[in-house]
This record gives structure tokens, C-alpha cells and sequence, in this order.
């Protein structure tokens, strides 16, 4: 199961020869793995690249006619590890996950596939998440591409562009006999646009077209010493020469503008956009691209080609260097490149650019105009926008009567994982702080207010690993957060085989909500098994006694008194070990995408419909607001109190209520107040309800002193 369907997308992905292809680009990216006549594809899914795999599981009938190996993998470190399949065979294989996250995970795989080199084109697409929009650390892939010398695409974000840099990432692989990275921005993935399609096409050898022998046995494909000191040097002899003059003949990077010029720039193929819109700003370029001074676009970022750098610079005072992020790998070695050749082109880049951050539009205006003006060109247009961008920040700050509030993310509405830490919360207040040691997955959300619940986040999985040298030095044990996705992906083995092994203490809470619900809701080893999903309901409680657990208990997460009792007897138990606690409760997103379409067929065939929300009574609500500040639910609010003798704002359920109860819950949990009520909405009620509705409504009356209900 995936977040949505993918039926339209399927179907471009079967367009043949001279077809238009319209759609979004991590799905022309998918769509030209096809054309590349790939055999292999796996992965581990997460934004902005999800979509690729997720498409690919779903487009079942297409992969089997083209005998393509479709694989969502349990983590990136395995992904990885299938490309071993083009050390050894001339089959081309690609994979796919989220950087640079997903690449630390895969580093042990791809160092050890990056020595050896491949025979078959080795692809690697990862979503290079940096910047504001970004939801991880803010590295670069390409510190990795250089430690390991594995090459790295950074296409121009056009869809024809994108695509001719995948089919030829796997020629470039091939011809060097080196890995490849192709990493594609946040809007990169997103933006919509067109080509022209080709036939896919099936590889030579598939699960379609089997291999008939193994691959004869060859020392030298191994990643081991002795060979590996052999392997170190032919990188840098023949592979990267290789991929230069590969580079050159097909020109992968591309020269735009005219020819000779006293300044020209170099940027990111990705950041080629967003550069283009300032310079049309500056009266140097137009909207398709065709600019007015010299700009060299690196579609490869690693190897660079001294030759091509050399004959850019030639005859030219200054160079721009547009590089996004830190450090400043492209401006020195371009720089080494230029001395070397005795250059004398006067490089800019860091100087009139940030160091990190995202190269926004302001950013990359502010830049540009400093560079226009050190050499002498009239930069009066981009100032003039720089300064109605100030003039229109100041109106708007003005017309504000103050700062806009913070909006930081939270869980969704009805989220189970939500009540787990407004009992955390709860509980705190009762016996004092804990250490919590959090996790990458919708219940990060939960370091944000109203929780403030985390002390450390160090990787997919790795809460438990983190809390280890911190569970024998606490007055109280240790609580460790992790998600079912998480469990599966590194926490059973970082985590769980470690704890137990070293008899640690601590409380692991596992969030078994049923799918990888974070990157897209895509179904886990523990999902429940369906028609149309992957899940094979493999279960985590007999897993974690396998392990050697002893101590699980199972809650259903909206159960808020009985997860407060057993979070205070595990946290509090002077017995010593390591004790889990398994919260049970189905993601809210995905239950109702579920329970939606089935209560519309019932409605259409008369049956009974209930549905059930809550409603605060204005008359009771005090106004002291702790629903709110130990739920944080979007669909609780406050609005103006009824009462004009009463000034504090009241508590209010919004319509968008989807029945979960923890906010009415956590406040009786908390002995704080009576004033919400359930409202069960019938339709098509049958005779019992129109009675009981009808007595309900004369002793509401009489309670009331003869006032209508």
C-alpha cells in the first residue's frame, strides 16, 4: 500500500516511440529507467524520491513483461548492496532512497561496490533533500561522490534533460566502469513538464531472460585485500580518465550564451533555474534560457574536465561559481584546475554567496549583483527588485500588528501516536523528567509543542543504540521511541540485539501503526497481508521474544489511563532489562483512506453509517486550556467565550474531528475537567436510534427544568 494510487502515472510509463510524456520528473526519471533497459530496481523509499518505487511496485504487469526485478528493500544499506548484481554481470541496475540519510546508511554497501567498479551500468538516484524545505541534516551527496569516487549527475531541472542524464549516467558507468549518482533536488522531482517518450526497453538478461551460468570466479571483483591497493589506483588511472573523456564526447555539460565574454559563470546543473530567473531580472536572459553572457552548466559535478574548464575560463577576467551549500568543493577545485593551468580568470563564488544555506532567489540576486557590479556591468534592474523585495517586506511587516506566531508541524489529526505522548506528558508531571531519546519518523513531530519530548535524534532507528550508555547512569530508566518502520529498517539489531546482549535497562516504546507511515505509508514486513499490498504480518511481539525480550506489553495507544499505568510500572520497576512497550494503533491517514470509501458504498446501499466526534461544552469549559496543551490536536481550538461575564477564550472541536477521543480522554486522564461530550452521528438510522433519540431528547427536558434541548 502506498499513500495514492498511481494508475494514471503507470500508464506514461508505457509510452512508446515519439510520444509525449506529461507528468511530474521523479516519474520521467522512472519512465527512463525503462527506456535504459534496465534489469534490476530497488530501493528504500523516501521524499522526494518515494514516488519512484512506489510506481514501480504498483505497475506489476509491465515490470514482468519487461523482466524487470522490482525490490523495496528494508534499508538503504541493502539497496545498495544489490547493485553488487553489475559487479559481475553487464546488467544494469538502479536504486534509490533519500540523501543524505539514506547514503550514510548504504556507505559500508557503496564503498565496497565503489572499489571493485562495475561491468553493467550502476545507477544511484537519490533525493537530495537540502535546504529550508529540507526534513534531515543539511549535508551534500557530493562529499561522498569524492571520498569514494563514484560520479555525480546534478541535471539542469528540465524533464527532456533529466532524462537524456539517466540514460546516459548508465553509459558513463559503463565507459568508466564506475557507479554513478544522479541527485535530484525537491523541485526538481516535483516540477511538471513534458518529452518525448521512447519504447521501453527489455534487458538482454532479466528475471524474463535468465542468466544460464553464474559469473566464473574473479579475485579481482572482490573488495578485498590485496586487490583492493590495485583497485585504489585504477580509479584514478584509468576509470577517471575514463569518465572525462566521456563527459567531453557526449556533452553531458553544457555551454549556453555566447561564446566569448570577459565574465562568465559555472553553476549546478540543479540550480541552473533559479539562477536563469535572476539573470532574466538583470536583463540577461529570457525565460527559455537563452542567456547573454557565458554559462557553462555542470550536468556532472564529479569529475570535473580540466579541459572544459580550461577552454570556459580561456580569455575571461572573472568566473562565477554557483554552488550551493558548504564546503566549497567545486570553487576549489575549479580553482585548482585554473592554476594549474595557469589561468589567471579571477574567481567568485563564497565571497559573494553564502557558505550554507539554500540558494534562494534573493540569495542568488544578492550575488549576482555583487559580481555585476565588482566587474564593472550595470546591475541597476536586479537592485531595483532587491529593493522593491525589502519595500514589500516592510509594507507587510506593517500592516501586521505583530509578528506572525510559530507553526510548527505537528501530527495529524487522530494520529494514534499522539496519545502515546500526552501520556508521556501526563506522567512527567506526576514522576519527574525522563530521558527520551527520540527517532526519525512521524513521532519526531513530538519534540515540537505542546510534548517538547527528546533529548537526542541520531538516526532511523538508532533511538534505542542512542540511549545505551545513558541507561545505566539515570536515576529513572530511559524511554526510547520508535516507529514500526523504524523497528524493521535498524532498531531490531542496533537496538534490540544490543540491549539485550548487554543487559541494558531501559523502556522502548515501538509505534506499531502499520505502515512506513512517514515516507508515504508503504507496507512493512509487519503489515497486515491484502490483496493489493506487500505486507506479510510478520509479528513484533514473537520478533522481539525471538530476540530474548522478556518484558512486552501490548496497549492500544488511545487507551490513555492503562499507557499511563504501564509506562509508570516499566519506567518505575526496579527490575532490570531492557522492557517494551508495543502501542498498537493503526495510522489515522491510512484508516481513512480505508474506512472513506466503504462508509460512502454503505450510505449508497441504505445501511447504518456512525460516525463519531466530540464537542466541548462552552456553559462547563473553564478555559484553562490543558486539553490543548497535552493533546496539541489540530482539530481543537479555542474561539470566544458565549458567556459575556466570562473573558477567557474557550476550548473547540473543529469539524475536521475524526472521533479519536484523545483530547476529551487526556483530560479525564488528567482529572481536569468534564466538558466534553461524544456526539455519534447516525445516518440512515434504523427504528432503535429514532427511539432512543426520541426518550434521550424528553429526558434531556425534564433534567433541564422544561428547557428545549
Amino acid at each position: 500500500m502506498a499513500e495514492i494510487s498511481f494508475k494514471r502515472e503507470i500508464e506514461s510509463l508505457k509510452l512508446g516511440d515519439g510520444q509525449t510524456f506529461q507528468g511530474e520528473g521523479i516519474i520521467a526519471v522512472t519512465k527512463a529507467l525503462l527506456q535504459s533497459g534496465v534489469s534490476y530496481v530497488g530501493g528504500y523509499q523516501g521524499a522526494p524520491v518515494g514516488h519512484l518505487l512506489d510506481v514501480l511496485v504498483e505497475a506489476k504487469e509491465e515490470m514482468q513483461r519487461l523482466g524487470v526485478h522490482v525490490e523495496p528493500c528494508m534499508n538503504e544499506a541493502a539497496a545498495a548492496a544489490m547493485l553488487g548484481a553489475s559487479v559481475n554481470y553487464p546488467i544494469r541496475g538502479a536504486v534509490t532512497w533519500k540523501s543524505i540519510v539514506g547514503t550514510n546508511v548504504a556507505a559500508d554497501a557503496l564503498s565496497n561496490l565503489a572499489s571493485p567498479g562495475v561491468k553493467g551500468g550502476a545507477l544511484i538516484i537519490v533525493g537530495e533533500d537540502y535546504g529550508e524545505g529540507a526534513s534531515v541534516i543539511q549535508e551534500r551527496t557530493h562529499a561522498f561522490a569524492l571520498k569514494s569516487s563514484i560520479w555525480l549527475m546534478d541535471p539542469r531541472p528540465e524533464l527532456s534533460n533529466i532524462v537524456r542524464m539517466v540514460e546516459k549516467s548508465f553509459e558513463l558507468s559503463e565507459a568508466s566502469n564506475t557507479p554513478v549518482m544522479l541527485e535530484l533536488r525537491i523541485r526538481a522531482c516535483h516540477m511538471f513538464g513534458a518529452f518525448e517518450a521512447k519504447a521501453n526497453r527489455a534487458a538482454p538478461q532479466s528475471t524474463a531472460q535468465r542468466i544460464p551460468e553464474p559469473a566464473a570466479f574473479e579475485y579481482m571483483r572482490l573488495a578485498h585485500p590485496p586487490v583492493t591497493f590495485i583497485q585504489e589506483t585504477d580509479k584514478f588511472r584509468r576509470r577517471l580518465p575514463a569518465a572525462q573523456d566521456f563527459i567531453m564526447e557526449h556533452g553531458l555539460n553544457e555551454t549556453r550564451g555566447p561564446q566569448e565574454g570577459e565574465i562568465g559563470i559555472i553553476v549546478q546543473g540543479g540550480l541552473f533555474n533559479a539562477l536563469n530567473s535572476r539573470l532574466e531580472a538583470a536583463g540577461l536572459s529570457d525565460v527559455y534560457g537563452d542567456v547573454g553572457l557565458p554559462v557553462l552548466v555542470l550536468n556532472v559535478t564529479h569529475p570535473l574536465a580540466p579541459r572544459q574548464i580550461e577552454q570556459f575560463c580561456l580569455g575571461k577576467k572573472a568566473v562565477l561559481v554557483v554552488e550551493e551549500g558548504q564546503p566549497d568543493y567545486l570553487e576549489q577545485a575549479i580553482g585548482q584546475i585554473l592554476r594549474k593551468a595557469d589561468l589567471q580568470t579571477r574567481i567568485f563564488g563564497k565571497d559573494v554567496l553564502p557558505m550554507g544555506g539554500e540558494y534562494t532567489q534573493r540569495v542568488l540576486g544578492q550575488g549576482l549583483a555583487a559580481f555585476l557590479r565588482a566587474n564593472g556591468r550595470d546591475c541597476g534592474a536586479l537592485d531595483a527588485w532587491l529593493a522593491s523585495l525589502a519595500a514589500h517586506e516592510e509594507m507587510v511587516r506593517g500592516m501586521l500588528a505583530a509578528p506572525m506566531p510559530a507553526r510548527p508541524p505537528g501530527l495529524c489529526t487522530g494520529c494514534p501516536e499522539r496519545p502515546v505522548f500526552s501520556a508521556m506528558k501526563v506522567l512527567k508531571g506526576e514522576i519527574g523528567p525522563t530521558h527520551v531519546a527520540a527517532d526519525i519518523g512521524c513521532h519526531a513531530l513530538a519534540t515540537f509543542a505542546p510534548f517538547d519530548q527528546g533529548n537526542s535524534i541520531l538516526g532511523y532507528g538508532m533511538s534505542l543504540a542512542s540511549a545505551a550508555a545513558v541507561s545505566n547512569t539515570q536515576a529513572r530508566k530511559p524511554v526510547s521511541i520508535m516507529g514500526d518502520g523504524g523497528f524493521w529498517h535498524n532498531g531490531l539489531l542496533t537496538g534490540v540485539a544490543g540491549s539485550v546482549f548487554n543487559r541494558n535497562d531501559g523502556v522502548l516504546i515501538i509505534m506499531n501503526n502499520g505502515y512506513s507511515s512517514a515516507t508515504g505509508a508503504q507496507d512493512l514486513p509487519s503489515s497486515a497481508p491484502t490483496d493489493d499490498g506487500r505486507g506479510a504480518g510478520v509479528d513484533i511481539e514473537k520478533t522481539l521474544r525471538g530476540m530474548g525480550v522478556k518484558a512486552i506489553s501490548r496497549v492500544r495507544t488511545y487507551d490513555i489511563a492503562r499507557m499511563i499505568k504501564t509506562l509508570r510500572e516499566a519506567i518505575l520497576s526496579p527490575a532490570k532489562g531492557l522492557r517494551v512497550i508495543i502501542a498498537d494503533g493503526e495510522c489515522q491517514l491510512a484508516r481513512q483512506r480505508r474506512i472513506k470509501p466503504q462508509n460512502a458504498k454503505a450510505l449508497a446501499e441504505g445501511e447504518r453509517v456512525v460516525r463519531t466526534r466530540f464537542w466541548v461544552d462552552p456553559e462547563v469549559c473553564t478555559g484553562d486550556h490543558s486539553c490543548i496543551r497535552l493533546s496539541g490536536c489540530p482539530s481543537l481550538t479555542l474561539k470566544p467565550n458565549e458567556d459575556p461575564l466570562r473573558k477567557d477564550p474557550i476550548a473547540h472541536v473543529n469539524n475536521d474531528c475524526v472521533g479519536c477521543g484523545v483530547c476529551g480522554d487526556v483530560s479525564h486522564a488528567a482529572q481536569l475537567c468534564p466538558s466534553f461530550a461524544q456526539i455519534d452521528i447516525v445516518q440512515n438510522p434504523r427504528w432503535i436510534d429514532r427511539f432512543r433519540e426520541k426518550w434521550e431528547t424528553k429526558l434531556i427536558r425534564r433534567l433541564s427544568g422544561g428547557a428545549r434541548a
